[in-house]
């Protein structure tokens, strides 16, 4: 067979090719891509583009949304875009880049986040014209014999060779049988689906691979699968990659328009270059210009942080949402306002306020040793003063209005009797 470097690859298709993988990696290469999509155009047969996601978690973020733009990108070509919806993997929970074993989730718990993300998902794809799977329709109906049939196609030391087993198994930490499935049953997922392209993120390169590896080993009359990786978005502290893992540093889909638009402005300017690569349709050069021209002082981070924050508001919700989330930006940080919507509790006695139980009891923090976290960083204030770490029972005086703020953009009015 001839390979792409030996035919003449139509520049059109390598365009569409390079702009599909804009920022990320395309295996075994972006001229692969490219020849496909020639042989798709040539035959008038569309290739079947696969995502899979787990509802581990409720919230889709911005970091899912940037494998769903490619997604996107595939369907406004023509192409069919599959998604699906691991409801049977999530069950195991993809273990790719963790160093223990993630505690298992009930079929009630995976259901109800599930029923969560078409709506989500709704934000960049076209629902009607995609194709929506879930795993556990091929799952839930194979026997022993089949699942051992499965199993036969992958060695342990295959599996062993995946970073995060190899780093648990040499330093002697726990490796569960279920957790060695987990790449056999997503790269399954392509067995069945017969799909041309699996899209993932750089830490899902294993399993993607290994729906390779599987499409060949069960015989499929068709080449296997092109492997498309994004590179992993980091969240909002520059350091922790954007997972559902770690909630607190994540811009979800599901915020509202004004949370997401502060969440944008708080990316260390170091994040800029990287979010307009991977979430805007913005050309490299001109992003290239725009780092040179915030590196010589000719430009202000805060205000291409603004652009972008705008920009993405209004692609995930709409335009009068993007105008009222900046409005509210600039009042609340440049004007060093309150905002006048803010959550009102009023106590029944004047008895010491337990801060920690009372701030996590209205979703402020996500736990008490968060909430410690922020007092000692200064990130907890009572009407504008910081508070501190021996501040964990507070006096609010009788008939007061106090407000409580926690970082930038959560705020509580509390009033007392």
């Amino acid at each position: 067979m001839a390979t792409p470097t030996e035919t003449t690859i139509d520049p059109i298709f390598l365009q569409q090719a390079q702009g599909i993988v804009k920022g990320g990696e395309c295996l075994p290469s972006v001229e692969h891509l490219a020849k496909r999509l020639q042989k798709s155009a040539e035959t008038n047969t569309p290739l079947k583009i696969k995502l899979g996601l787990d509802p581990t978690r409720p919230d889709l973020h911005l970091g899912h949304a940037v494998v769903l733009k490619k997604l996107r990108a595939f369907q406004d070509l023509g192409h069919q875009a599959i998604l699906i919806i691991g409801d049977a993997t999530a069950m195991i929970g993809d273990p790719s880049g963790k160093n223990d074993t993630r505690p298992p989730l009930t079929e009630a718990e995976v259901q109800a986040n599930a029923d969560t993300y078409m709506a989500q998902a709704g934000k960049l794809l076209d629902l009607n014209k995609a194709t929506i799977v879930r795993n556990n329709e091929w799952f839930s109906g194979m026997d022993l014999g089949e699942f051992l049939k499965l199993s036969a196609k992958a060695t342990i030391a295959q599996i062993l060779e995946r970073d995060d087993f190899n780093k648990r198994y040499t330093e002697g930490r726990p490796i569960y049988m279920h957790e060695l499935f987990y790449p056999l049953m997503q790269g399954y997922d392509s067995v069945m689906l017969k799909s041309d392209v699996e899209l993932g993120g750089s830490d899902q390169r294993f399993n993607n691979l290994m729906g390779r590896e599987l499409q060949s080993a069960f015989g499929l009359e068709q080449a296997p699968q092109l492997v498309i990786l994004a590179p992993i978005l980091e969240g909002t502290d520059g350091v922790v990659k954007m997972s559902k893992s770690y909630p607190e540093h994540c811009i979800n889909l599901t915020d509202k328009p004004h949370d997401f638009y502060g969440k944008i402005m708080s990316i260390p300017d170091t994040l800029i270059e990287r979010y307009e690569t991977l979430l805007t349709p913005m050309p490299a050069e001109q992003i290239a210009q725009q780092v040179e021209a915030m590196g010589n002082g000719q430009l202000n981070p805060r205000d291409v942080k603004a652009y972008l924050a705008k920009w993405l508001t209004q692609e995930f919700f709409d335009a009068d949402a993007a105008d009222a989330a900046e409005e509210r930006f600039v009042q609340q940080f440049k004007r060093k306002e309150i905002p006048d919507d803010i959550p009102e509790v009023t106590l029944p006695s004047t008895e010491p306020l337990d801060l920690l139980p009372f701030l996590q009891e209205h979703g402020l923090i996500p736990s008490k040793s968060e909430g410690r976290r922020l007092l000692n960083s200064g990130a907890i204030k009572q009407d504008g003063t910081k508070l501190s770490d021996t501040d964990l029972t507070i006096h609010l005086p009788a008939a007061s209005s106090v407000v409580l703020q926690v970082g930038k953009r959560k705020f509580i009015r509390v009033n007392t009797p």
